[in-house]
């Protein structure tokens, strides 16, 4: 990808939630860059969801979430696709209010370095 990320949100619309399966989606947003696929480009799909300006792009061959260009020329990036570290701290939580009845205080969670058991 050339081009520089913009802005780091953490995503809580339903949407966002079901194209995750989590809390929130990831992305970091980089206006006007773009995307030179080395290779895979044709294991890409992209799911547009009709009427809105939401779309979700993944592998087909391991389900993987990968970047993509959105109808504004902008590519948006899951945060969990990169190899990379993030060098940014998420800028917002965006569309806070639709966030999961069980989104609250996740941080007091307990936290494990394996699976339970």
């Amino acid at each position: 990808m050339t081009g520089a990320f913009a802005g780091f949100f953490l995503c809580h619309c339903a949407r966002c939630r079901k194209d995750t399966g989590s809390a929130y989606a990831a992305n970091l947003f980089a206006p006007g860059a773009m995307i030179d696929w080395l290779a895979g480009k044709d294991g890409v799909t992209t799911f547009r969801l009709t009427g809105t300006r939401h779309q979700r792009a993944f592998c087909s061959a391991c389900g993987s979430a990968l970047p993509s260009a959105t109808e504004t020329g902008a590519i948006v990036v899951p945060a969990g696709s990169l190899d990379t570290p993030v060098d940014r701290r998420p800028d917002a939580h965006i569309c806070f209010a639709s966030r999961a009845e069980w989104d609250e205080h996740l941080e007091d969670a307990p936290k494990l370095d394996g699976l339970p058991g």
